[in-house]
């Protein structure tokens, strides 16, 4: 078989696996692997996996489990003015690849969709997805995901001493002090929305 047909029926078996983690919002089993590209042994399926953590494409945690390495890479064709507008030109500026800007841990990453306006002056928005790190120390000033006696909430945490304080970044809200219990899931490091 020609380099080329290799390298586009493994860009194809890539594509296929990421079609169903964005479909299923999980890696598939290896057994699923095997199913969904027609790959009988097991050996076979082991043997792709190997290939495709060479070429970066996914890695194994610490578990063994499959995680999704790169999205693609974009294009970043330079700056747009948001202010008065001006004269633009397209140029290739450099290449990016989103997971590498906004998840910096991998493994201790996951992904949470917001409902409720507590934090809109945040910037962050019913329906948006806010990317948490649960290995990020959090510090006075960081918006974290914290279980406050029994119910789970997304605000600024504050430290002043011994003393442990949620804000919300919306005025209709009041301030949150654990009465019994505060356990931090996370720290937020972005917000992803999606305009269509």
């Amino acid at each position: 078989m020609g380099k080329d047909i290799r390298q586009e029926k493994l860009r194809s078996r890539i594509r296929e696996i990421s079609s169903f983690y964005r479909q299923q919002g999980r890696m598939p089993s290896f057994a699923e692997i095997g199913e969904m590209l027609g790959l009988r042994s097991k050996n076979a399926v082991f043997k792709l996996i190997g290939r495709l953590e060479e070429l970066g494409a996914l890695e194994r945690d610490a578990k063994g489990r499959l995680i999704p390495r790169s999205m693609a890479d974009l294009k970043m064709l330079g700056t747009v003015e948001a202010g008065f507008p001006s004269p633009a030109e397209e140029e290739l500026a450099d290449t990016l690849s989103l997971d590498e800007l906004l998840i910096q841990n991998p493994e201790a990453t996951f992904l949470l969709k917001v409902s409720g306006d507590s934090m809109s002056e945040a910037g962050i928005l019913p329906g948006d997805m806010v990317i948490v790190d649960k290995g990020q120390t959090p510090r006075s000033g960081d918006i974290v995901i914290a279980e406050v006696d029994g119910a789970w909430t997304m605000k600024y945490l504050r430290k002043r001493g011994e003393n442990i304080t949620l804000l919300p970044a919306n005025p209709k809200y009041k301030p949150i002090r654990p009465k019994n219990e505060l356990k931090i899931a996370g720290v937020v490091t972005a917000v992803v929305r999606k305009y269509k």
